[in-house]
Formats: structure tokens, C-alpha cells, sequence
């Protein structure tokens, strides 16, 4: 099972827990390419959230983000 599937499947169930996995997959991805795709990362991030139903604010609601 893919980190999207795990993802998609944790959706509708815990939505803090889900979020939390896409955080992670988005730093290792980053962590992998040197930072070079990053807002390319960010983006697709945020549009599989979007499209799962777990869509947030980014108006600061990320400690983990400068």
C-alpha cells in the first residue's frame, strides 16, 4: 500500500493523523530532491489534500513551515 492510499484511506477517519502522513511524505520528498521541486511538492500537496477533503488554511497553521 502506497503513502496515498494510506492516505486516502485515513481520510475520512482521522484527519489529523492524515494530515500529519502527508507532512511527512512532503519532507522526504524534499528531503530526496535537495529542496529543488519544493513548491512543486508543496503544490501537488495541496491539491491531494484538497481533493481527499483535508484542504487547510496555510495562513500559518503549519508549525513546521518558516
Amino acid at each position: 500500500m502506497g503513502i496515498l492510499d494510506k492516505m486516502k484511506s485515513m481520510a475520512g477517519k482521522d484527519k489529523e493523523k492524515s494530515r500529519k502522513l502527508s507532512d511527512t511524505a512532503e519532507r522526504q520528498v524534499n528531503q530526496r530532491t535537495g529542496g529543488k521541486y519544493e513548491k512543486q511538492v508543496d503544490t501537488a500537496q495541496q491539491q491531494a489534500e484538497d481533493r481527499l477533503g483535508m484542504g487547510r488554511g496555510r495562513g500559518g497553521d503549519r508549525p513546521d513551515r518558516p
